[in-house]
């Protein structure tokens, strides 16, 4: 299997997840709006809703969703980022772990069992998977949630996932695409689109 792209460019470069941390800490600090993710999310979740934020990084938008009210769990495999989202968002629950191995049993080890109402995925996270283990994560992620639940998965173009094989391994891992955007602001999709949000159901 191929080697996720994260984990190469953090092997070659040890300094880069202390470099992405400082960049989205100085965006915020510099008052840019960094809740474009965050405000879907909450805007499709129910009120109270049990969501996994899959491929958390610092914890951005986990941690607004928390604060909004939302029962979050983050994960990621990058511990410096999971450090990072335990001090700037304690208000969430955050676990070093791989979403390319995570499943229930995974889950299960860290505490938690009970299914989710709502995954994430933002942050061009499926386009870091090694390809390999693209059909194995959206299955997990579906075996995650609670029956009627739904994923809501962003990524853009160029980075060696075509929107239509995505498509087609959500179909085969059981989900139903129910909608897809362009923008996390809900701009018309096309085949033109340079990035995809799909809303996924279980």
């Amino acid at each position: 299997m191929t080697e996720n792209t994260w984990a190469r460019m953090v092997s070659n470069d040890p300094d880069h997840s202390r470099r992405y941390a400082e960049r989205w800490r100085n965006l915020a600090a510099e008052g840019v709006d960094l809740d474009g993710e965050a405000r879907l999310i909450d805007a499709v979740a129910s009120r109270g809703a049990r969501i996994l934020d899959a491929g958390c990084g610092t914890g951005r938008v986990g941690g607004y969703l928390a604060r909004a009210g939302h029962r979050v769990t983050g994960v990621d495999l990058d511990e410096y980022l999971i450090e990072v989202a335990r001090e700037d968002h304690p208000e969430a629950d955050w676990h070093v772990a791989d979403l390319e191995t995570l499943d229930a049993a995974a889950l299960a080890e860290l505490g938690e069992q009970e299914p989710f109402d709502l995954v994430f995925s933002a942050g061009n996270v499926f386009g870091f998977l090694s390809p390999g283990s693209r059909d194995d994560v959206l299955r997990h992620l579906f075996s995650l949630l609670r029956d009627g639940g739904r994923a809501v998965i962003g990524f853009g173009a160029g980075r060696g996932y075509a929107f239509g094989d995505f498509v087609d391994d959500a179909g085969r891992a059981g989900f139903q695409l129910q909608s897809r955007f362009s923008t996390w602001q809900l701009d018309p999709w096309s085949e033109e689109s340079d990035f995809l949000v799909a809303v996924l159901a279980r």
